[in-house]
């Protein structure tokens, strides 16, 4: 049997591809005497428009490096569905001679279409390994299985991949027996870990007949994760099949470990549910890590894509029968705590032409005794069980509003605001989330005719402590700000890392 390590590739999905220099180097380091037979080092992709790092890119100068310190088989990954025959020379090329296995992950309805591209790979001189997605799918797509044998002739490893995490080991018996009686190259898996079921998965695997897996450390994967490398290697060597020192894993667990901390992969319970129902773990990683909505939320929209449908349950149109020239738009940053006195008298300096909008409910507990002006509440994410936690003692006197329907996800609705939910009737903002915290206070801000927006909590994030998914809102944050800047007069109180014209707060009252 074969140990491939995919950390850097797919761990990439919680760092944008970038990893501390040092964390790298341990990586390499460690590896060098620990008994993995290939690293798989990052994808190898054409050039996006948003900003992937170092190890989803892989330049030649980083190629050259890495080849220079490791004693590996060297691997990259390639996604089926961005290549054709005529670029493919320009992205494998200048690997020729520096990396030694070529994986081209793909859709199972996309055997035939690449076939041609495997073999022109091959060519190169190049191993081949096709990872085919969606394993726990296949049993229902006979034309796949028809055609698999083909692969026999492109291929050095063919690839199982429990996409999903929602395979058991009986299923994986079934598949690896049906797949091993058609083709006659080595078997690899790959297992995610949304149902604890990565290790057994792939003992099983091994068992019935494949001879390479795919593993990483402390289990950092896209996702909920997959085999922890120190986890097989552990088992293995408790059976006497594997000797190492024991040294150099805890050194490399050690490290990832910490970043562990910061990013928090592994399942739950809403990479769970995805699991046990075949369904996609992006959209849950997006909801988890970067948008923070509710578990139940997250719970409720995996069951509605099982089930094909939206969160449709209407309430009653936003129909304010004030309007107002002024909104004072509430991020979360912590410098609406640093300045909340400043805040309130501006408040109290315009009251009769301004109303508040929280973007966010996070600071909102400084702001609910001003009962003599309207205050709206983006009600997205976890913004309601937010508010419950605010007004828990006292009694709540906002407007909330939801997002336009058809909503994907189920958005809870706190008892303490039944009878003051509202929700937008459409989205008038061109951008392709129509339910961040964001979008939706201009969208209201907007109905209610405002002409100027002053935001405060909106500070930006601090480089020194910024995380991918940190950067990613951070640009989001602005394309929105740039999308609505013919529309109101936006105006920082409050210092801001983001590009707004800044008035400062302090000249604006007395």
């Amino acid at each position: 049997m074969k140990i491939l390590d995919c950390t850097l590739r797919d761990g990439g999905y919680y760092t944008n591809w970038d990893f501390d220099n040092d964390l790298v180097k341990v990586y390499f380091e460690s590896f060098n005497h620990l008994p993995i037979d290939f690293l798989e080092i990052g994808y190898k992709a054409f050039a996006e428009n948003y900003y992937k790092g170092e190890f989803y890119y892989l330049p030649l100068f980083l190629i050259k490096k890495i080849k220079s310190i490791s004693n590996k088989n060297l691997a990259i990954l390639l996604n089926g569905k961005d290549l054709f025959e005529s670029n493919i020379e320009d992205l494998l090329l200048p690997c020729v001679g520096l990396i030694d296995l070529v994986r081209v992950a793909i859709d199972p309805k996309d055997l035939n279409k690449s076939l041609t591209l495997l073999k022109r790979i091959k060519s190169l001189g190049f191993k081949v390994a096709l990872n085919v997605m969606y394993m726990s799918k296949w049993k229902t797509m006979k034309s796949f299985l028809t055609d698999l044998p083909l692969v026999n002739e492109t291929c050095d490893f063919f690839y199982m991949v429990d996409s999903y995490g929602s395979v058991y080991p009986e299923d994986v018996k079934e598949i690896t027996q049906t797949v091993k009686s058609i083709l006659s190259i080595p078997l690899g898996f790959h297992g995610h870990n949304n149902l604890e079921m990565a290790l057994v998965n792939s003992l099983t695997a091994l068992e019935y007949g494949v001879e390479i897996i795919d593993s990483t450390v402390t289990g950092m994967g896209r996702g909920a994760g997959n085999l922890k490398t120190e986890l097989i290697l552990t088992h293995l060597s408790s059976k006497g099949l594997l000797e190492f020192d024991f040294n150099y894993l805890s050194n490399l667990v050690d490290k990832f470990s910490q970043l562990q901390k910061l990013h928090n992969w592994g399942t739950n319970l809403p990479y769970m549910v995805s699991g046990s129902n075949s369904l996609p773990q992006k959209d849950v990683m997006e909801w988890i890590t970067k948008r923070f909505y509710s578990l139940n939320s997250i719970v409720e929209a995996l069951q509605n894509q099982k089930s094909n449908l939206l969160d449709k349950p209407r309430v009653e149109r936003f129909k304010p029968e004030n309007k107002f020239e002024n909104v004072l738009l509430i991020g979360g940053g912590n410098s609406v705590q640093q300045h909340f006195e400043a805040i309130r008298s501006f408040v109290y300096t315009n009251k009769s032409s301004i109303t508040i909008v929280h973007a966010s409910s996070t600071n909102a507990y400084l702001f609910k005794d001003l009962d003599f002006i309207p205050q709206y509440f983006c009600l997205v994410g976890n913004e309601g069980h937010r508010l419950e936690r605010v007004y828990d003692n006292s009694p709540f006197k906002g407007i909330c509003i939801l997002p336009p329907p058809p909503r994907k996800l189920g958005i809870y609705k706190p008892e303490i605001a039944k009878d003051k939910i509202f929700e937008i009737e459409q989205s008038t903002i061109n951008h392709p989330i129509n339910d961040t915290h964001t979008i939706l206070a201009f969208e209201i801000s907007s109905i209610l005719e405002a002409k100027n927006v002053y935001l405060v909590g909106y500070d930006g994030y601090p480089k020194e402590s910024i995380t991918s998914k940190m950067h990613e809102m951070f640009i989001e944050n602005q394309n929105i700000f740039n999308l609505v800047k013919n529309r109101f007069k936006l105006i920082s109180l409050l210092p801001t890392l983001y590009d707004l014209k800044i008035t400062s707060l302090y000249s604006l009252i007395k």
